[in-house]
């Protein structure tokens, strides 16, 4: 968490804007110089806030907290890297979302892996009127992922993921193989 950090200078030194009756008061100076030591971080955050606001240069925990701006679920198993890409991806992700590629990105991303997907449905086209129509009857969706230990994954968050990112009239079902 942010707080004080040790020899950093104050851009803008309390004291010296006093007026010069309390410049020469050594009180109010020491004063004035233990303030500085307590904003020094909070000024140098205001003046750098836009690197907060970027996921590739802001610390980890307020990568975090852009998380919840954003709308997606951090693992905390994952490493650094995979958080700041999930979090700098996610309105993208919002953009395809209820597609299959918007799925497969999301998964891919939580996974580590290109997952198989096998959806029923189906279009076409056709100048020709009354022929067979694409896909089954029933829709649904199957997301399988391989990965080396199917025990390291989540099952529950990756359900949670899918649920979020596939078409909301679509029952789905997760399998977690090995690879």
């Amino acid at each position: 968490m942010r707080g004080t950090v040790d020899g950093l200078p104050s851009p803008f030194p309390l004291g010296e804007m006093l007026p010069a009756v309390y410049q020469e008061d050594e009180f109010v100076q020491a004063w004035m110089t233990g303030l500085d030591e307590v904003l020094a971080p909070v000024i140098w955050t205001i003046d750098s806030f836009e690197s907060y606001l970027d996921p590739h240069t802001a610390p980890l925990d307020f990568v975090e907290y852009l998380s919840t701006w954003v709308g997606v679920e951090l693992d905390e198993t994952w490493p650094d890297a995979s958080k700041r890409a999930m979090v700098s991806r996610a309105i993208g992700l919002f953009r395809i979302r209820g597609t299959v590629a918007g799925l497969r990105e999301h998964v891919a991303i939580y996974a580590g892996v290109e997952p198989e997907i096998e959806e029923s449905g189906g279009t076409l086209w056709s100048a020709t009127a009354g022929g067979d129509l694409p896909g089954q009857s029933t829709a649904g969706l199957v997301v399988r992922i391989r990965v080396p230990d199917p025990g390291a994954v989540d099952v529950d968050r990756l359900e949670r993921i899918v649920a979020s990112s596939k078409p909301a009239h679509m029952p789905h079902r997760v399998e977690v193989v090995q690879a």
